[in-house]
């Protein structure tokens, strides 16, 4: 059989020689006779494509690409793959802004430079300054005494910088009552008295909402000691919740002095304090009552902590209360933290209780021991004989103690008669009060909204015109009413 002949295919050309073919003329034939001349050895080279680019299917002629041009491209290259996320990045030409910065570029990174430089400097001074010594007024402002305070370099500098944060921590004031008053009107101790669980009990439920109760006993305790403390409220309560409280406890405003609320506190590890040093009375005749230690932890040694009243009907433990400070404020001791130290941790109504059985006892048995043989008796039976009084009375005299207690318990009745006598026109003054405290507010509020708006103020009257000057030249004006006549 023949054989069968196999029939071959042309080599397809790549894309790049289809458009190379197609575009380039075909080469002019040369005659025969023509001399052939052979290529310069420098041009053979070129037509062999360079290694470090990828081969293609046709064969290129020129000059040479230089190296560097070769390892800037593919450096290039590779890091628009990077960037690009493996797609090769397009070069415009133009300059990177990284290496190139306008005037005003270059001026704003020199001045942040000069600033930051001013910066440190001035840091590093103030850091030297802040650790100077003491001074004395300087020490009497932070309430600290030269060996209670930092007596290092960094500890002065520390205690000083922390100063910068005490507007978040510290009480609003320096000194949270005004000066002492003089010596016939000023009490001679202050009992700071805690508001929650102590006088009184809020609760609230869903059909009542809020509701406050005065703990029994509460405007007897109040009444009779201020005879001998200065009585504050301190409360950690804010005011706006806890000023109307206090105001119903003394609304006549005649036993409460002073009135203290959260914004008078110290901050101390997250827990507000009732730091006794701002206080501006001297801490042997502080005390304080409270039902929580955490709130009096800075004077521990001033303070009492009782058990917290929640609601009972009938408690007596605020009355209770009432002997063992009733003594003090009699006996006038010079220092009463001893004494509250020694009645530390104990059950004070008790105790007290105990010692006054004690001292009574201890009076009755020197008034019999002295008085056995004296004329008590005989006396007694004389005034029988001549038709005195036959009742059975004991002839042993009070206590010293007993005696102050009368005279205050009668001062007390006193003043609960005046107040009964004369409570219409206590109401009456302070209805007075509200409406006209109710007339400023209203008249302020207005004004300035007038002021807001640009509203001129109403013209004044010639007599309004002669007291405002003469007001303002110092002299006296007349007043009626509690303010200037108009």
């Amino acid at each position: 059989m023949a054989s069968k002949s196999k029939r071959t295919l042309p080599p397809l050309k790549s894309s790049a020689q289809a458009s190379s073919s197609s575009t380039t003329p075909p080469p002019r034939e040369q005659p025969a006779d023509a001399p052939t001349t052979s290529p310069p050895a420098a041009n053979s080279s070129a037509s062999t494509p360079p290694s470090n680019l990828r081969s293609l299917d046709f064969e290129t002629t020129g000059t040479d690409i230089p190296t560097s041009l070769t390892k800037t491209a593919e450096s290039e290259t590779a890091q628009g793959q990077r960037e690009d996320g493996g797609q090769p990045r397009e070069r415009t030409g133009a300059r990177s802004s990284k290496d190139s910065l306008s005037s005003i570029e270059r001026r704003r990174r020199m001045l942040s430079r000069v600033t930051l430089a001013i910066l440190l400097f001035a840091m590093v001074a103030e850091g030297a300054y802040m650790g100077r010594e003491w001074e004395a007024e300087e020490l009497k402002e932070k309430k600290m005494t030269p060996e209670t305070a930092p007596s290092t370099r960094w500890g002065r500098t520390k205690a000083r910088f922390w100063e910068f944060f005490g507007v978040f921590s510290e009480p609003q004031w320096p000194e949270l009552l005004p000066p002492p008053l003089p010596a016939p009107h000023q009490k001679p101790y202050t009992l700071l008295v805690s508001l929650e669980n102590l006088l009184v009990w809020s609760t609230w439920d869903r059909q009542h909402g809020w509701r406050t109760a005065k703990r029994p006993g509460v405007d007897y305790f109040l009444a009779y000691l201020s005879q001998f403390y200065e009585i504050v409220v301190f409360t950690t309560d804010p005011s706006y919740t806890a000023a109307p409280i206090v105001e119903k406890l003394d609304p006549y405003n005649m036993f409460i002095t002073y009135k203290l609320f959260r914004e008078a506190t110290r901050m101390v590890d997250g827990v507000a304090v009732k730091d006794l040093s701002y206080l501006n009375r001297p801490l042997e005749k502080v005390i304080l009552l409270d039902t929580h230690p955490e709130h009096v932890k800075t004077h521990p040694e001033n303070a009492i902590i009782l058990k917290p009243w929640k609601g009972e009907k009938g408690d007596k433990g605020l009355i209770a209360m009432i002997p063992f400070l009733e003594s003090i404020g009699i006996y006038k001791p010079p220092d009463v933290r001893p004494i509250l130290q020694a009645y530390a941790g104990k059950d004070i109504p008790i105790e007290y209780a105990k010692k006054e059985a004690e001292l009574k006892a201890k009076h009755v048995a020197e008034w019999k021991e002295k008085h056995k043989h004296g004329a008590g008796v005989g006396a007694f039976k004389l005034s029988n004989l001549f038709g005195g009084s036959s009742n059975n009375t004991s002839p042993i005299p009070p206590t010293y103690l007993e005696q102050k207690r009368a005279e205050a318990q009668a001062i007390y009745k006193e003043e609960q008669a005046y107040i009964a006598s004369h409570k219409e026109e206590f109401d009456r003054l302070l209805e007075e009060d509200r409406k006209a405290m109710a007339r400023e507010m209203s008249g302020s509020l207005w004004g300035a909204i007038g002021k807001m708006a640009g509203v001129p103020p109403p013209p004044m009257s010639e007599e309004q015109a002669k007291q405002s000057q003469a007001a303002a030249q110092g002299q006296i004006v007349p007043v009626q009413d509690g303010a200037a006549k108009a």
